[in-house]
């Protein structure tokens, strides 16, 4: 008789949020689901750890029968306690998401969401980060669990590639205006940044990021073209940065 599969789901919205409830939806399809998630929101931490501060971490109830805890950390510090401290072994999936809100192209490098997932491709475990192109803390996740089902089902039949994960993104449509999946490549896009400047009720100056997000990538092949054109994006994303290309023109500075 085959083991049943042991799923860790994680996020960056909090436990809290509607995306995650979702996530564990279809994830106990597939197995024994255990959570463990941010205790409150931790959007745009990236590959944060916590080292100056104690990590509390404390079981709840809000999932039912699924074992789940609040961790007072970030997202990535969510999969090393639960690898290390509560599941004390590696799952054979960590599920990151759903995450409020897209994170194709360069939002990949800021997003908790994703960074979980990556922080379980550099264990070795196959790992997805899952984002809905919606903000709205009530946003409707049906499309996104109709989606996560099937590529979680494929990634449980097929030999999974060792250190990458997947980043999927679904676009805000109803399940029957989304034409399908479409494997892509990050766009090239960024944040073209400014900063509020204000004054609080004591006279003090702070600063409010604000900006828009460009989109100068019009390749037909990129996640921001999937999901503009109505399909839900993958992108294989790997840990690794380094530019491969560029390694023997550096060498040919004699340095």
């Amino acid at each position: 008789m085959q083991e049943e599969k042991l799923i860790l789901v994680t996020n960056d919205d909090s436990v809290s949020a509607k995306g995650i409830h979702a996530l564990v939806e279809v994830a106990k399809k597939f197995g024994k689901v255990v959570v463990v998630a941010p205790d409150k929101p931790q959007s745009g931490m990236g590959h944060a750890i916590t080292i100056n501060h104690p990590l509390r971490l404390n079981k709840i109830d809000l999932f039912g029968e699924v074992e789940s805890y609040a961790c007072s950390g970030t997202p990535v510090d969510c999969v090393k306690l639960a690898i290390f401290e509560v599941l004390h072994r590696k799952p054979d999936l960590i599920l990151s998401g759903v995450n409020h809100g897209e994170n194709s192209s360069t939002n990949v490098l800021y997003s908790g969401t994703m960074s979980a997932a990556i922080e379980g491709a550099m264990e070795g475990i196959s790992s997805i980060g899952f984002s809905l192109a919606d903000y709205d803390a009530d946003a409707d996740f049906s499309a996104t669990k109709h989606y996560a089902s099937i590529i979680i089902q494929k990634i449980f039949n097929v030999d999974f590639p060792k250190n990458i994960c997947l980043n999927v993104n679904v676009p805000k449509l109803n399940l029957d205006e989304i034409k399908g999946i479409k494997i892509c490549k990050q766009a090239h896009a960024f944040w073209a940044d400014r900063f509020d400047k204000r004054i609080d009720q004591f006279g003090r100056t702070y600063f409010w990021l604000t900006g828009e997000f460009s989109d100068v990538d019009k390749r037909p092949d990129t996640d921001l073209h999937a999901l503009k054109n109505g399909y839900v994006s993958i992108v294989p994303t790997l840990y690794d940065l380094t530019a491969y290309q560029e390694i023997d023109n550096f060498k040919n500075w004699n340095l």
